[in-house]
């Protein structure tokens, strides 16, 4: 019998989105709406009174049949296939993934089944994407988790081999500059003083050069840190001067150096090596005339920090490439060459590592000005005070402390020579020893890293407290002034590096105590 279903359920089937069939319980088609013809391309006269595994593809239909037969037993409305992957079969033989909805109709007796089929071609091939897209993300995550791992090894790896490079390249180092200070001091024919004296320009370019290089690495790697705080320019500016005072004066050059008793806020050992390298780049690049070096407080609450020279000058079309690794502006010929244009890039990381500014003046002839411009701090915690000046040393008394035996013996023999009177100690048991004998103690010298694990800051705290006294100390370090943090309001402390010059470290030792 022929189901015909009224004419207003026919029209709402035909509306309907879905192709809508409904089959009786033999499995043969009865109805069929226009949503249908479209799906599958049959007529509805070629569907209607056909079995509906005319509709899937064959390999299914022998299946299909045993699953229709328990569905007209027990049927109730529900999805067709639940956890399948189901195919319709299209009359040109394509096959495409549909979804089906069954509700039973009508009684045990007369029941039929009405079946919405919906085409899933496009949602299965965005879900498809959108699996491929979760696991490309994840790949990706696991690759980044990777390079990331990979990154912390290599990085962790650069800073094992820094603090290694650090020590042992310029311990060596260390040691033939003191050796070098200590010899001139007692050579007396003029041949031998000669060659000392171009040995130690030597050996200074060495330093500057392991010095530089292993400051760019250590930017690049992440291993400096900024101590970001309050801090006097004053003991800045005055550590500055005493550095390069006798530098300037062997070129008869005027270091104007305006003592500022302004606070700023910053990392001040970073602060003073980018300050450090724009005098000694002044310097170099000035043959006659001054460098200056001062401070200005500026409206906006800033300070505006100045290295200005009347030196040779920078082309407009070179000031674009200073910041350049081994870069030089074009001096004139008969002017030599000093360095090898590390300087300003170095300056360049450690001010985009504070996140302050940095501008510069210059013309050809007429010198050059550059400024940086740090934030104005609330309050100091440097100590004011005169200049040193220099001391009759005699009577001195300086506890070295230092673990490598080449670098204490070198050190002592320069200590000697310039007429202190030196305790030498290889670890802090040793030291404490040589502090109980000898009471006296004007001055501790001692290494950043010593036997055990020991530190230079451990030896400086330890032994005053034995001493009782804040005997005035020099630390001295292979990773630079800034790799090591100076303790707020300690006026009797200074830092420096092992790659300072022989004189550079005496004079250090003379403003110390003088001041």
């Amino acid at each position: 019998m022929r189901f015909a279903p009224p004419e207003f359920a026919r029209g709402v089937l035909d509306a309907a989105p879905d192709a809508m069939i409904i089959i009786d319980a033999a499995g043969v088609v009865r109805y069929a709406n226009q949503q249908l013809s479209t799906l599958f391309g049959y007529q509805h006269s070629e569907v209607v009174s056909q079995p509906v595994e005319l509709l899937m593809p064959e390999r299914f239909r022998e299946r299909h049949l045993l699953h229709r037969k328990e569905y007209g037993q027990s049927g109730r409305i529900r999805p067709m296939g639940v956890g399948l992957e189901l195919f319709g079969r299209h009359k040109d033989g394509r096959e495409f993934p549909v979804e089906i909805s069954l509700s039973p109709i009508g009684d045990d007796d007369s029941r039929m089944v009405a079946a919405a089929i919906r085409d899933v071609t496009e949602r299965k091939r965005v879900e498809a994407e959108l699996i491929e897209a979760r696991a490309l993300a994840e790949r990706a995550r696991e690759s980044a988790l990777q390079a990331r791992e990979a990154a912390d090894r290599a990085s962790q790896a650069k800073s094992r081999f820094l603090a290694t490079a650090s020590h042992d390249l310029r311990q060596p180092l260390q040691a033939l500059a003191l050796l070098n200070g200590a010899l001139r001091r007692v050579a007396s024919d003029p041949t031998i003083g000669d060659a000392l004296a171009e040995q130690d320009k030597a050996i200074n370019t060495m330093s500057r050069l392991i010095g530089a290089l292993l400051d760019i690495s250590k930017l690049e790697s992440g291993a400096i840190r900024p101590s970001i705080r309050d801090f006097s320019l004053a003991a800045v500016f005055r550590d500055l001067q005493q550095q390069f005072d006798s530098i300037a004066q062997s070129k008869a050059l005027a270091l104007n150096v305006d003592i500022s008793d302004e606070s700023a806020h910053s990392d001040p050992a970073l602060i003073e090596q980018i300050l450090r390298n724009l005098l000694s780049n002044a310097i170099k690049y000035t043959a006659s005339g001054s460098v200056s070096l001062q401070c200005l407080a500026q409206d906006d609450g800033a300070l505006r920090i100045e290295v200005c020279d009347t030196g040779i000058g920078i082309a407009p079309e070179q000031l674009a490439h200073i910041y350049d690794e081994f870069y030089q502006v074009e001096v004139p010929g008969n002017t030599s060459r000093d360095g090898y244009g590390l300087g300003l890039s170095i300056v360049q990381r450690l001010v985009k590592l504070l996140g302050i500014e940095l501008d510069v003046r210059s013309a050809p002839g007429e010198g050059s000005c550059f400024a940086l411009h740090v934030p104005q701090g609330l309050g100091t915690h440097g100590l004011a005070g005169s200049a040193p000046e220099r001391l009759r040393l005699g009577k001195r008394q300086v506890l070295l402390v230092e673990t490598d035996r080449g670098v204490r013996d070198a050190t002592r023999l320069l200590l000697r020579a310039e007429g202190y009177r030196v305790l030498a100690a290889a670890t802090l048991a040793e030291a404490l020893q040589q502090a109980q004998a000898n009471r006296s103690i004007d001055l501790l010298v001692t290494d950043q890293h010593l036997a055990d694990g020991v530190t230079g800051p451990q030896v400086i705290s330890v032994l005053r407290e034995r001493l009782g006294a804040p005997v005035k100390a020099v630390l001295i370090t292979g990773e630079g002034a800034e790799g090591v943090a100076r303790p707020p309001g300690d006026p009797h402390l200074r830092i420096t590096s092992k790659a300072a010059r022989a004189e550079e470290f005496l004079a250090l030792l003379r403003a110390l105590l003088a001041a």
